[in-house]
């Protein structure tokens, strides 16, 4: 199993992203994810650079492939605006590869122009991933479709060939449709459920998650820092892409305890727990893992899992 970081947009700077994308190369992590968010989850993050100028800012700064996780190219970014920065970012970082979705409101509400149903947003998407692969072929684009359109427009600098679609799924449908859709699949957690789905749907694609610690030196002090920042990832169901700002999460999130938080994040500096917690991403046949550090202990975690992780998994 391929393992990779994590680069959170969520929780820090432009430079501490660079940093962590530096010191995960040299600690041989094979491949970077980025987020795509516009907003942080909550206030006690605090940040969310845009995507585009920092993937060509890592691009310049390391070698490793680099993934968004994952962008929506259904609302406040167009498909023709998607399919242009993608394109730059393959060209920039060899390997790059698009993640998509369906969005979340927090990010994808704000132009104003409404929150539609998931089918509706499932319907979107597929008409963006033929938009944007018929952009990457430097033809001529006409479209007029459903949801967009597209007059006379062309890709000048493109890669040699097109960057890959992974696209994430949380439920039968989207996963349905990214069997269908996507060249692999991006989830949350070790589903063994959903990734043999996919793999049977889609003929034997590969998938990737992502997965969050809290390193630090107690388990205490890690749990902590998963709480305060990351208790959203303990709310149920649908929320995360219903609810509209920060401070709805924020006042969603009280409902979620930190003994909740103690069971389900792995924090602390335990190495057999960090190893099993990626053991079972293999065991669910997940073919590629990012972790991303939650907390500031980023650089810590990363020597950690170079020295120690890594090597218990190879």
């Amino acid at each position: 199993m391929r393992i990779g970081y994590f680069l959170s947009c969520e929780e820090f700077t432009p430079q501490q992203l660079v940093e962590q994308a530096v010191a995960a190369e040299r600690a041989g992590f094979e491949g970077l994810w980025i987020s795509d968010h516009i907003q942080p989850w909550n206030s006690s993050q605090g940040h969310s650079p845009m995507v585009w100028p920092m993937i060509g800012a890592v691009a310049q700064a390391t070698r490793l492939p680099i993934m968004t996780a994952v962008t929506c190219p259904i609302g406040r970014q167009s498909p023709l605006l998607v399919a242009h920065a993608a394109a730059t970012c393959a060209v920039l970082n060899p390997g790059f590869r698009l993640g998509i979705g369906t969005g979340e409101a927090l990010n994808e509400h704000l132009n104003g122009q409404g929150w539609p149903s998931f089918d509706v947003r499932l319907a979107m998407l597929r008409e963006a991933v033929d938009l944007m692969r018929a952009l990457w072929t430097g033809k001529p684009v006409d479209h007029r479709g459903e949801f967009f359109t597209v007059d006379d427009a062309r890709l000048w600098t493109l890669p040699d060939t097109p960057p890959e679609i992974w696209m994430s799924g949380f439920g039968e449908k989207a996963t349905r449709a990214a069997a269908e859709l996507a060249d692999g699949y991006v989830h949350t957690a070790p589903d063994a459920e959903l990734r043999s789905l996919f793999a049977a749907e889609s003929g034997g694609k590969p998938a990737a998650a992502g997965h969050k610690v809290a390193f630090a030196p107690t388990k205490e002090e890690g749990v902590d820092h998963a709480h305060r920042l990351w208790a959203n990832a303990g709310l149920p169901g649908e929320l995360a892409q219903v609810l509209p700002s920060p401070r709805h999460f924020e006042q969603a999130s009280q409902l979620v305890t930190k003994e909740s938080t103690a069971s389900s994040a792995v924090a602390g500096a335990d190495l057999d727990e960090h190893v099993a917690a990626l053991r079972e991403y293999a065991d669910a046949g997940f073919d590629e893992v990012y972790v991303s550090n939650m907390g500031p202990h980023y650089l810590e975690m990363i020597e950690f899992y170079g020295e120690q992780v890594l090597p218990a998994l190879s």
